[in-house]
């Protein structure tokens, strides 16, 4: 009998937590199949197109959402019926919709969640922002106080630099919906300090043999862009084109994007700072009770997330 084409795993979240370092080291498994594209984003659908969310470049991205339900039975039509299939869209552990709708359709999938500490999460997204030109503001501690404002003019998820690292009240929300033993919670430093144990370990909750992929790819961190006059006006024109590519299809704007976003970057400053202690510290309370609560979730110590020290992007960490 053949299969239903349904994914057997998801790659949940979160975002900027190396979902797709996971993601590209799974698909180098023979007994893997994963989907392209990447982050299919179904189950953020109720087989209804997306939101028509309103923050830069958002109705440019949303043109890729796979929403209807046979377009998204067609990404499995190349697996094997031997290989395990699996899509990774980061949202899906933000997103309560999700976790109804994956607990309702597919009740054996299973769940791979990684997270990062959120301060550095939150960081991390809102530097892939800037860097990328479609965030305006060039201070990390302002743009994170918007979250608010911006939710309520309507931009996407992935402008929610705090919501989306509350993973404490995430798994709480997915748990009611997923049996926990289908779900693994993984930390992004695993990914960083111990790649080939942390794929392995992935592997073994996936059912498919370990050692079998070799490495891990970096992540997708992008180079430092530097205020100054380069965001200032090239920003605006990132922007006004990401706008534009609403109206054309996807694949048009993210060819042309490239060639404007690197003049964004200064080469000899294109090395991130790390946050400031003071910077970490003011944000600490705001992250503070839901790590306990995740604590108590996972029965896992995640006290060093309540430290002032950052502990920076993938490839400062790996280069360390």
């Amino acid at each position: 009998m053949a299969r239903s084409p349904r994914p057997d795993f998801l790659i949940a979240g979160a975002p900027k937590a190396g979902t797709t370092a996971l993601h590209a080291a799974l698909a180098s498994h023979p007994q893997i199949f994963v989907s392209t594209p990447k982050e299919a984003k179904y189950w953020l659908c109720d087989d209804a197109p997306p939101p028509h969310y309103t923050g830069p470049g958002d109705r440019h991205s949303q043109q890729e959402w796979i929403w209807r339900r046979a377009e998204y039975d067609a990404l499995w039509a190349g697996a094997r019926d031997d290989q395990v299939r699996g899509e990774s869209t980061p949202f899906y552990l933000w997103s309560r919709g999700a976790h109804r709708r994956i607990g309702e359709a597919l009740p054996e999938v299973r769940v791979i969640a990684i997270i990062r500490d959120p301060i550095d999460r939150a960081y991390s997204n809102w530097m892939h922002l800037w860097c990328d030109g479609l965030e305006p503001v060039s201070d990390f501690p302002t743009a994170f106080g918007l979250e608010q404002e911006r939710i309520a003019r309507g931009y996407a998820p992935f402008w929610r630099y705090r919501d989306l690292g509350l993973y404490g009240a995430q798994l709480d929300h997915l748990y009611r919906h997923v049996d926990p033993e289908r779900v693994l919670v993984m930390r992004y430093r695993e990914l960083v300090d111990t790649p080939t144990e942390a794929v392995d370990r992935a592997c073994a909750f996936l059912g498919v043999a370990t050692g079998a992929v070799p490495s891990i790819p970096k992540d997708n961190s992008r180079a430092y862009v530097s205020p100054g006059w380069r965001p200032r006006v090239l920003g605006p024109v990132v922007r006004a084109g990401a706008w534009a590519g609403q109206f054309a299809r996807p694949e048009v704007w993210r060819s042309v994007s490239p060639s404007v976003t690197r003049h964004l970057v200064r080469h000899h400053e294109a090395v991130r700072p790390h946050l400031t202690a003071d910077e970490r510290e003011e944000l600490l309370s705001v992250f503070a009770d839901d790590i306990a609560l995740l604590s108590s979730l996972t029965g896992d110590d995640y006290s060093a997330w309540l430290s002032p020290a950052s502990r920076g992007s993938f490839a400062q960490r790996a280069a360390t």
